[in-house]
């Protein structure tokens, strides 16, 4: 019952801006590599080259952009986000319309949107903060959580036929679309969202104001640990992702509607867990949901580097996935819940946008490195490597309990 309980109709318009920019991306999942696949004839290594400058100057390009954030209205950003988003995206079916697609501009747009998804990213979770009561963050996350994994479900193999009918750059159009329409939607929230105010006493923007983030996260005992399982974590699991698309739909010769596909399918094990995630923290706690599921994730990917050709190959995909999946199901609402309770409401812009850079980031530098280890292995070896490693990361899951953010300062008001 809590789990259908209404959030109010402000939460439902950013959900609804959530859903269909989310189907969106999914319809267009991994259309980056695959234009470069299949429309530029690109190897593993631009592959690679891809996906890691995409990830890591976009990062680059998003540090001032945290700070700024954090003092502007937030539903602003996040409209402006999805327009240049927009904007960035239908470059491509304009200039392949025209037989001026290359590679440089792929990348550029893989930049401008990298750049612009995090600083989305963190002005939307400030403004979910702001929109949403605490005790109902767990029921809303859960909600963007089960959305994301049923366009995860839906929307690559939709994809793959399109791709299949049409050539790969009409899924581009769509996510651009997407964003459109996510813009109208947070533009439907309506009320008057208040300026923020900055509470430090200088007034003027400083260069040491950029590394904010990074200094709350660190000095933060709830949220160190985290930090680094999460980035090492997502790091090592998309480091693999683009020698997947190539060891499966370059070497073993899957059609992409099949990639899709067994990529999708296992979605619903993240519908699944994201459903799951509340009942279980009534029942065990938050702390030991966090920590079991966020070990158990880390278990699966070894399984990738054995994939073969034919049915058993794909059944081996789906399964394999489909453990990885529900496991992050149910951290990943579990997670960015705890994440919000740990820090104050005038800094969640800035630490998020640290987190997503740093995130971005690594995963740019162990993509990068995984396709120069795939150059020099071949696809499948680099894959168990990431798949052995990542066996690891469960040593840096949070060992106790934290008092909430507002606890500590209630706590601290009340010894005053």
């Amino acid at each position: 019952m809590g789990a259908r309980r209404p959030l109010g109709r402000q939460f439902g318009w950013l959900w609804a801006a959530y859903t269909v920019s989310a189907f969106g991306t999914r319809i267009a999942f991994d259309a980056f590599p695959l234009i470069a696949i299949l429309a530029l004839d690109a190897g593993p290594t631009q592959v690679s080259v891809l996906a890691a400058a995409g990830f890591a100057v976009g990062a680059v390009v998003a540090v001032p952009l945290g700070p700024w954030v954090e003092f502007r209205r937030k539903r602003a950003v996040m409209i402006a986000m999805d327009l240049v988003r927009c904007a960035a995206l239908l470059s491509i079916p304009a200039a392949y319309a025209f037989g001026l697609l290359g590679f440089g501009q792929l990348l550029l747009v893989a930049v401008v949107v990298g750049a612009a998804d995090i600083a989305f990213s963190s002005a939307s979770g400030a403004c979910l903060k702001a929109l949403v009561r605490p005790q109902d963050l767990l029921v809303a996350n859960g909600r963007l959580e089960s959305t994301n994994w049923t366009a995860l479900v839906i929307g690559p193999p939709l994809g793959g036929a399109v791709i299949g009918l049409f050539g790969p750059v009409v899924t581009v159009v769509a996510d651009a679309v997407s964003f459109l329409l996510s813009a109208l939607g947070i533009r439907a929230i309506g009320g008057k969202e208040p300026h923020p105010v900055r509470t430090e006493p200088r007034a003027r923007f400083r260069a040491g104001d950029l590394l904010d983030g990074w200094r709350y996260i660190l000095a933060a005992p709830a949220l160190r640990p985290l930090f680094f399982n999460t980035v090492l974590n997502n790091g090592l699991i998309m480091a693999t992702s683009p020698l997947l698309i190539v060891l499966m739909v370059g070497e073993l010769g899957f059609a992409p509607w099949q990639y899709g596909l067994a990529f999708a399918a296992p979605c619903v094990g993240g519908l699944l867990g994201s459903r799951l995630a509340r009942p279980l923290v009534g029942r065990f706690g938050r702390h030991r949901v966090l920590r079991t599921a966020g070990a158990l994730r880390a278990c699966w990917l070894i399984g990738l580097a054995f994939i073969g050709p034919g049915v058993a190959g794909l059944v081996l995909v789906v399964v394999v996935e489909f453990g990885l999946i529900t496991c992050s199901g149910v951290f990943n609402p579990v997670f960015a819940t705890y994440r919000l309770d740990h820090t104050p409401a005038d800094r969640v812009a800035r630490t998020l946008s640290a987190w997503s850079v740093t995130s971005k980031l690594s995963i740019a530098a162990m993509t990068g490195v995984w396709g120069l280890l795939a150059a020099a292995t071949g696809p499948r070896t680099a894959v168990g490597i990431a798949g052995i490693l990542i066996l690891a990361t469960p040593l840096l899951l949070p060992r106790r309990e934290h008092a909430p953010h507002e606890e500590r300062d209630a706590a601290a008001r009340s010894h005053a």
